[in-house]
């Protein structure tokens, strides 16, 4: 598949027309990573968003030094890694590809910069950056409320 027809079907760009969903693709750049490869880790700087193709990733939380627990996983058409464009960009998980995965990435300074100089499509992508955080916020929220129930 393309990067256009990945990319109409994600959740950060299928908002966008076909023309625009063109000049987004030339941004994109694909990767594969192999199953068990830690992508990027929470707490560090955030430069790259993925949309992925194909694959799955876990989203894991680090609550200690040797701990760490998956909350989330992220499939095929959908984002990760939204941090890179939202201040202080900086990870608030850890991403691990949990089978081989297939993304287009996105250098997050250089989508903003498209965002600002295509400013109507700029604000669609950034709707769609802010709906994929709260979709995780109540993601984590109902898994907080299965963990809290009967305490």
């Amino acid at each position: 598949m393309n990067k256009v027809e990945v990319l109409k079907r994600s959740d950060l760009f299928r908002e966008l027309d076909d023309e625009h969903l063109a000049l987004v693709a030339e941004i994109g750049t694909e990767r594969v990573f192999d199953a068990g490869t830690t992508i990027h880790r929470q707490g560090a700087v955030a430069e790259l968003i993925h949309v992925i193709e194909e694959g799955l990733v876990g989203i894991i939380l680090e609550v200690g030094p040797l701990a760490e627990r998956q909350v989330q996983a992220a499939a095929n058409y959908e984002s990760f890694g939204w941090s890179a464009m939202i201040p202080p960009y900086t990870r608030t998980a850890t991403v691990k590809a949990l089978e081989k995965t297939k993304v287009i990435a996105f250098d997050g300074r250089e989508l903003t910069a498209f965002c600002t100089t295509h400013r109507a499509v700029g604000f669609k992508i950034m709707q769609a950056v802010a709906r994929v955080v709260a979709e995780r916020l109540r993601q984590a929220y109902v898994q907080l409320l299965g963990v809290c129930d009967g305490h």
